[in-house]
């Protein structure tokens, strides 16, 4: 447990250098073969980075209402796995249903100009919404399988009932059936008593590190953010447990801080672009404005961690979203300091590059 302040100061010499500016909330990347960027905004907007620029017309828009969803909206993406012959993709995005929210993953395929896309089937539908702890980042596994994580939605205890998809991580087929060797015949649980995951990578092709957002004063607790390893089937424990607490069954972090982070999202750097961080946990943070860097040791084990870019603009970059490695092996986050609870400078959100000073 870090019980003060985040960690030290990271001690290697990095700068951030703009992609391009004038986004709003930009929240997932997603690169083309050509090198393209497909970019989802939270308000409802999917975006196209061509050539270094951001090509002003939406590549797609899905409905946003004034007042927004809170914490929803078009939020995490993904490529199929043969996107270069299909062109398909994946979005996770926010609905507004009988005066709440909901949640769907749905797929589309991309024109070959890639400035419009259509629908090409729902894959999840009528997920558990809400103005806060809606989760969303979707990403690929190594199995070929979708994964896609669905936050408490504001009722904690059903993280811990395998039968609700609130607070938790699930495993589909890319057409969206559900794989015969899921934990539980029948059912896309792959991981519960997940709060509110916006990052996740793999370790090996059978152990994920994931990053969970503590409680927000939910059930008088509050901080207490997480990193974890976690396997097919394994509980995170909220709301039994939080921050390093133990209990039976139940996983216990390798990391968590007393004050709030919260946690964006997160990837393993296996590019050695930025030669010392080659094999490092890159997490972009929050409310706490900073990116991260975890070392683990070969048991998974926390070796080393520290702050990078700490504070908002100028002296740091603020809120961070996204973090990517690119197929030019160039690290990649996405600003989130107009959503509300940040600063927006008047250049709005930006994509950046992470390179060596």
């Amino acid at each position: 447990m870090v019980d003060a302040d985040y960690g030290p100061d990271g001690t290697v010499p990095v700068r951030a250098e703009t992609v391009v500016s004038g986004l709003t909330v930009p929240w997932a990347i997603a690169f083309l073969p050509d090198g393209a960027m497909l970019v989802t905004e939270r308000i409802g907007r999917l975006r196209l980075v061509e050539k270094g620029e951001l090509v002003e017309k939406p590549v797609m828009t899905v409905p946003y209402p004034t007042g927004g969803f809170g914490e929803g909206g078009l939020l995490g993406l993904a490529l199929h796995p043969d996107f270069a012959k299909n062109r398909l993709f994946y979005v996770y995005y926010s609905f507004a249903k009988a005066g709440g929210i909901r949640n769907r993953v749905e797929r589309f395929r991309l024109s070959e100009d890639h400035r419009s896309a259509t629908t090409d089937r729902v894959i999840l539908d009528d997920l558990p919404g809400h103005p806060f702890h809606d989760s969303g980042r979707i990403h690929v596994g190594p199995d070929k399988m979708l994964y896609v994580g669905v936050g408490d939605s504001g009722e904690p205890k059903l993280a811990q009932d395998p039968n609700a998809r609130n607070g938790k991580l699930l495993r589909i087929n890319l057409d969206g059936g559900i794989p015969d060797d899921n934990p539980v015949r029948g059912n896309p649980l792959f991981l519960l008593g997940v709060r509110n995951t916006e990052g996740f990578d793999w370790l090996d092709p059978k152990t994920l590190i994931i990053a969970d957002h503590g409680p927000s004063g939910d059930l008088g607790r509050t901080g207490l953010d997480e990193v974890n390893i976690a396997r097919k089937g394994d509980n995170l424990g909220w709301p039994t447990i939080s921050g390093c607490a133990v209990e039976k069954g139940m996983v216990t972090p390798v990391l968590s801080w007393k004050l709030a982070v919260p946690p964006g999202g997160l990837v393993i750097d296996r590019s050695g672009a930025i030669p010392q961080w080659k094999g490092s946990v890159i997490m972009g943070t929050l409310g706490s404005r900073h990116l991260h860097r975890v070392v683990l040791d070969s048991k998974h084990r926390v070796e080393k961690h520290e702050v990078y870019f700490r504070g908002d603009p100028p002296q740091g970059l603020g809120r961070l979203r996204e973090v990517i490695v690119g197929p030019d092996n160039q690290l990649y986050v996405t600003t989130s300091n107009c959503d509300g609870r940040g600063t927006c400078p008047p250049d709005r959100d930006k994509i950046l590059r992470i390179v060596p000073k």
